[in-house]
């Protein structure tokens, strides 16, 4: 996946978990959870679509790479 398309498949997956989440408000670092206000089910519903979406298999010893905006791109174009 090129990084527009991860980009895309985050909105779309946060679209299901949390539709009042702003991605556009939310700095590439900035941990997700906090900014978006995620729990930690909300956060794990968004690792399991993103995984899903992508056809990447995340392990969970990655979850915390995976707080970010960057992380989540790092991971998934890599």
């Amino acid at each position: 996946m090129d990084k527009d398309e991860v980009m895309a498949l985050v909105g779309k997956v946060l679209a299901g978990i949390a539709p009042e989440a702003d991605l556009a408000g939310v700095g590439d670092n900035e941990d997700l959870r906090a900014a978006l206000d995620l729990d930690s089910m909300d956060f794990l519903n968004l690792i399991i679509g993103l995984s899903q979406g992508s056809g990447v298999a995340i392990a969970e010893k990655d979850y915390p790479r995976l707080f970010t905006l960057q992380g989540i791109r790092d991971y998934l174009s890599a």
